[in-house]
């Protein structure tokens, strides 16, 4: 079943859910679905929601039109439009910036799997939405460009720290210093997506294998993704211990004597996320 999104026409952030998993489309086809002030909040809105939901195994969070997110509002920012809230609206002259609620926080905090379905390019604010998910197709056709150098400004949203951990230093600071634009095959290349696709399949792919993800214990997901993240900063010793720690409510799942179940029945688990 597909859910609608309270909808109104001029939402800037669809949000669906067809059986267990949640897609979250960026609506701003007309203009590359570049990020205004408002579809910030919105995004991170949508973010959470999924997270909180224990119906949603798995995000896809894709674009519309023929791009993926061609980065902030700069347009918007500089004409100062009324319709479109100015982005940094609050922060000038600020001496401390809340953070915790923007999209790259929400989502590199998210337990929930996200598949990012770059439908199209990704440039600076995209690209670092993009390099945040978990996992990225990206159609053939598209492009990833880190050109915030190139605009006067840096990875603000992320890119800075995920970016050398995903292709290591050197790379990483060719790429940013440069401002480089990646094609698709390049992007394979580095690994920095699983997998390019022609733009009609993309879709089909994502669900696919959004589904496959969903077909495995929530619970014991979720945890493998909260131990990947916390592993970025600690030592072993101290990740193996709280990896333990994860392990043993899971020991007394319901879904883990289910997968016990299943393997010696020799069938298909059904999971129940508790």
């Amino acid at each position: 079943m597909v859910e609608a999104n309270e909808n109104k026409t001029d939402t800037e952030v669809l949000y669906g859910i067809e059986q267990t998993v949640a897609t979250i489309t960026l609506n701003r086809p007309e203009r590359m679905n570049t990020i205004s002030g408002p579809m910030l909040n919105q995004l991170a809105v949508a973010l959470r929601r999924a997270d909180d939901d224990p119906a949603v195994r798995v995000v896809v969070l894709t674009g519309s039109g023929r791009a993926f997110c061609a980065g902030l509002d700069i347009r918007g920012q500089t004409e100062g439009t009324k319709s479109d809230t100015n982005i940094s609206d609050g922060v000038a002259g600020a001496t401390t910036i809340d953070l915790n609620r923007t999209p790259p926080t929400v989502l590199h905090e998210m337990d929930t799997p996200v598949i990012c379905a770059m439908n199209g390019s990704a440039a600076g604010y995209g690209m670092d939405l993009a390099l945040g998910c978990d996992i990225r197709l990206m159609a053939d056709t598209a492009k990833l460009a880190a050109a915030f150098t190139k605009r006067g400004i840096l990875p603000e949203s992320g890119g800075t720290w995920i970016l050398p951990r995903l292709i290591g230093w050197s790379k990483a600071a060719e790429i940013i210093f440069t401002g480089r634009t990646l094609s698709a095959e390049e992007c394979l290349d580095l690994g920095l997506v699983s997998r390019t696709v022609p733009k009609d399949r993309l879709a089909d792919e994502a669900r696919n294998l959004a589904a496959e993800i969903a077909d495995n214990a929530p619970l014991a997901v979720q945890a493998s993704k909260r131990m990947m993240r916390m592993g970025l900063s600690e030592q072993f010793p101290d990740h193996v211990h709280h990896v333990f720690l994860q392990l043993m409510p899971l020991f007394k799942s319901e879904d883990c004597r289910e997968g016990m179940m299943a393997f010696l029945e020799k069938r298909k688990p059904v999971f129940k996320g508790r």
